[in-house]
């Protein structure tokens, strides 16, 4: 079996969690909507999971919507005492399976409470905000107090635990830390995609965990040349490179790679253990290097 303490652990809020996670968003249906095509392999990849050492998983309710929550349920509940699971709010799904901004402080009650549900909790361990502003996909300045402020009021009421951010600027996550606590900040970022080299650091000096989403690339794999020779030379794959690449990159990076594949589960918990020299982490930096402006 795989030992991914070897990775070392972080903290997330008042827990210390192994840096080796797991996210659920791919076990829902095509474009992260309806049910699993093989709903039993869903919740096999789940619960080998947790019997691989894995105690910090990322979901939402919007994912399927409902069913990657109700999934964790069938899959794990009563849950083992050290797993943490990290749910967004933020977002509701429309019947063509759009993803619709939801940030009311009605809206993100009734998620919380969605959440709480079909998770099957009194409360929720951490809620990522999810932040939309503008049009596109990526971070966009704009205020995040009123629904930040509505998440912080859930909070006092004992429904959730611990509070995050996710697809935040710098700015975005100083306003939140001025009206609750944030534990971690969930943005994109990758090998390749390095925008928030100093928001990690900043981060990193703070104490508050730094989670990236698509750390494989998301629905467009990694693709680099140097990558894989990297990978080969190591006797490992690419992807797996690029998640040792991710650990090493700051102390404070929790990972969450997806998969509904039991194989791909083992293949990333075995990045865990992949060691990079000095001279290998300098080719894959200038990977990354050669993107940001």
């Amino acid at each position: 079996m795989t030992d991914i303490t070897t990775s070392g652990a972080s903290a997330l809020g008042n827990r210390t969690v192994k840096r080796m996670g797991y996210g659920a968003m791919q076990l829902a249906g095509p474009g992260v909507f309806g049910p699993p095509k093989d709903r039993q392999a869903a919740l096999a990849v789940l619960r080998e999971a947790v019997a691989s050492g894995v105690d910090h998983i990322d979901t939402s309710d919007f994912y399927g919507p409902h069913i990657t929550n109700e999934l964790i349920r069938e899959a794990l509940h009563p849950y083992p005492d050290d797993l943490v699971i990290v749910t967004k709010v933020g977002a509701v799904r429309g019947d063509d399976a759009s993803w619709i901004p939801a940030f009311a402080p009605t809206d993100l009650t009734r998620a919380v409470h969605d959440n709480l549900r079909n998770l099957g909790v009194q409360a929720l361990d951490v809620v990522n905000l999810r932040i939309i502003v503008g049009s596109g996909h990526g971070p966009a300045e704009g205020s995040i107090e009123e629904p930040f402020t509505a998440l912080a009021e859930l909070q006092r009421q004992g429904l959730i635990h611990h509070l995050g951010v996710s697809n935040a600027t710098s700015a975005q996550v100083a306003q939140a830390r001025g009206i609750a606590k944030v534990v971690c900040v969930q943005n994109h970022y990758n090998l390749v995609h390095r925008t928030d080299d100093a928001l990690i650091d900043e981060l990193a000096d703070l104490g508050i965990a730094y989670v990236p989403f698509f750390p494989l690339g998301g629905f467009t794999p990694l693709q680099s040349s140097i990558l894989s020779d990297v990978a080969g030379e190591l006797g490992a794959t690419p992807m797996q490179v690029a998640l040792a690449w991710l650990l090493r990159r700051a102390p404070n990076i929790l990972l969450i790679p997806g998969t509904s594949s039991l194989d791909h589960l083992h293949e990333n918990l075995r990045a865990a253990g992949l060691k990079l020299s000095d001279e290998v982490l300098a080719r894959l930096d200038a990977i990354g290097e050669k993107t940001v402006q």
